[in-house]
């Protein structure tokens, strides 16, 4: 199949006009944050009158989202009082992480001792309303206590006691911190299969809610993998389109107002990567047809969900192959997430414009803030770039999404805009920028509960509100916790701070282009105090350089020089008192190692002749050498 979608400079279709390319999105890549935030507050900013009433909005929802937070789950509640600014937070996280993937019990047992006795939790008891929150915190009390007791070293029959205790108590405290981090991961995962999230689906839908399902599984290591998932996909889009029904009222739009599935097009192959163009379009593509081709039979959604920055050119190029698959002209339901973190989201958003221009169809944009900013902070530095591809500062991502709200309420005619967030502030914005356009709100299953319950309630906003609700066992679930516990968890996240009844109100709803024009003016550096990837082992040495070889106007440029350099004919031999030898008898042949057709060059290797001449050389030099001194030789090489 064709690779066009590598290359954007020569994307095209068999005949007609060439469809867009993905060139200004390249050049954002690594764009400098200071230049870029100042477009991005141009763009984000709103009349006196549009902040006023957004504020005034921002702060109503807030103060009933906290007056109504005891009629829902205890989850948000729990995200704060065990927050990552808490070292018991962070030892639940890792025993969330880790007890879901630990198949022997001793290496369980082992990690419970290690990490549940150092904790602190008499101190969280009563310190939270929510009673969810003090039985969990009751039951860490009496497992750290058992795991400190059975700890304690002695003989006689206090020590024998402690230790039956720790034998005895652990098969307990492991069973019942499994059975914990499983309440935990229900709060987050809305059934383990399809048909238990559709059952569980129908009161939330009863009350105006809209969904869509995520089958659990990303990173598919191998093709039963990658073809266990799709399989799962298959399965789902059927049963959702059987309890969906047939749509009552064709048309254009429709397919945007019925439940949906989000795609992750790594749970689907298991080679989705930069690089691997030519593969993915022949075993991946058609794949993905065939779920988009399936959601129309049955008049669903289907979202290309977001993954990794390095995976960004990748995925918008399978998203219009399928886009423009002549099979699904005329159909609405095909949609991307775009995440605000990045830099280079509104060059996507003006190329998806663009697609939506030369296909004839709406694109429905799910706008998210972003899940891999730790990750892809620390693969910069690693990998040794010339800056980061995501914003540094939280009130940058901030602006950028109410940036990219702004351009997507632009375009009723290429756009059906999906607001992610569960921040007031960003759900302020939306309805005061909007007026009558049409759009709609998500959330996340399990959060937000009392937030939305003011959006998309009777008699409230009554705006619509998707809910993103994964599905799948828990073996399946650990990538997605994480991401959620890492977003949540932090003491700077929305959900973290309308838990906290100390949290002043104006602080929670502040207006993030207000900040961000107040750094500006006061000449206060706008990027966060991360240090640049060249940089991050300070003045003692430079980190070593790398190569952004994701992107495909790098790997072009990398191919090229490589294909330069191989045109010449290289000619190679031993050198001896500075003279090169490189003819001769005894000149090889010399072929490429990644392709063996290709010659590109011969060496002559040395002879016993040669080899005593630089031996005897060397040591006739040896004297003079050494006589130079360390600096001086130093000074030389």
């Amino acid at each position: 199949m064709r690779q066009a979608w590598e290359a954007p400079t020569i994307e095209d279709r068999t005949s007609g006009p060439a469809r867009p390319t993905r060139d200004e999105i390249a050049a954002y890549h690594l764009f400098d944050e200071q230049r870029l935030v100042g477009g991005l507050i141009e763009r984000a900013v709103y009349t006196e009158d549009e902040r006023r009433r957004t504020a005034d909005l921002a702060r109503s929802l807030v103060l009933a989202a906290r007056a109504n937070q005891m009629k829902h789950g205890g989850i948000d509640a729990f995200m704060h009082e065990y927050g990552l600014s808490s070292e018991e937070g962070i030892i639940l996280m890792c025993l969330a992480e880790s007890l879901l993937r630990i198949p022997d019990k001793a290496t369980a047992d082992a990690l419970i001792s290690d990490k549940i006795g150092d904790g602190q939790w008499d101190r969280h008891f009563g310190a939270s309303d929510s009673l969810f929150v003090n039985a969990s915190t009751f039951g860490l009390m009496l497992t750290g206590r058992v795991v400190r007791l059975g700890a304690a070293e002695g003989s006689g029959p206090a020590g024998i006691l402690k230790r039956l205790v720790a034998r005895s108590g652990e098969p307990l405290i492991r069973r019942a911190l499994r059975q914990a981090m499983k309440i935990l991961a229900d709060n987050f995962v809305l059934g383990r299969t399809i048909k238990e999230a559709l059952a569980r689906s129908r009161p939330l839908e009863a009350k105006g809610y809209r969904f869509s399902y995520d089958m659990l599984g990303e990173g598919a290591r191998t093709h039963d993998d990658a073809t266990r998932y799709f399989e799962r996909y298959v399965a789902a889009f059927e049963a959702v389109g059987k309890a969906a029904g047939p749509l009552e009222q064709p048309h254009a739009d429709a397919v945007m107002t019925r439940p949906g599935m989000s795609v992750k097009l790594s749970a689907i192959h298991p080679r989705f990567e930069p690089g691997k163009h030519e593969r993915l379009a022949v075993e991946l593509v058609p794949r993905v047809v065939e779920l988009a081709r399936l959601a129309r039979r049955h008049n669903l959604c289907l979202t290309i969900d977001a993954e990794e920055q390095e995976r960004l050119d990748v995925t918008l190029g399978i998203f219009a192959e399928v886009f423009l698959d002549p099979s699904l002209d005329g159909w609405n339901g095909l949609g991307i997430a775009v995440q605000a973190y990045g830099r280079r989201a509104i060059p996507v958003l003006r190329w998806l414009r663009r697609m939506a221009e030369f296909g004839g169809k709406k694109i429905p944009v799910r706008l998210v803030k972003g899940a891999y900013w730790d990750s892809e902070i620390k693969w910069a530095q690693e990998r040794g770039f010339a800056d980061y591809p995501v914003f540094t500062r939280k009130i940058n991502t901030d602006v950028s999404y109410l940036a990219c709200m702004r351009f997507l309420l632009s375009d009723a005619q290429a756009f059906y805009p999906q607001f992610a967030t569960h921040n007031a502030h960003s759900i302020a914005s939306a309805f005061t920028a909007a007026g009558n356009s049409p759009y709609e709100f998500q959330r996340l299953h399990g959060m937000g509960e009392a937030l939305y319950d003011e959006v998309a309630g009777p008699g409230k906003l009554g705006r619509a509100c998707r809910i993103y609700a994964p599905v799948g066992g828990h073996e399946d679930l650990l990538a997605y916790l994480v991401r959620r516990l890492l977003e949540n968890g932090a003491n700077t996240s929305f959900v973290n701070r309308l838990a906290d009844e100390t949290a002043p109100v104006a602080e929670i709803v502040r207006d993030p282009v207000s900040t961000a024009e107040h750094l500006r003016e006061t000449g206060a550096p706008v990027a966060a105090v991360v240090a640049k990837p060249a940089d991050v082992f300070g003045p003692e040495r430079a980190n070593s350089r790398g190569l952004a070889v994701n992107e495909p106007a790098v790997r072009r440029e990398v191919c090229a020089g490589i294909a330069a350099e191989l045109a010449q004919s290289f000619a190679a031999g031993p050198i001896v008192d500075g003279a090169a030898t490189t003819g001769g008898d005894n000149a090889q042949l010399v072929i490429c190692p990644h392709d063996r057709r290709q010659r590109i060059g011969t060496v002559r290797t040395a002879t016993p002749e040669q080899v005593e001449a630089a031996i005897t050389s060397a040591d006739q030099a040896w004297h003079a050498w050494h006589r130079r001194g360390g600096a001086a030789r130093a000074a030389i090489l």
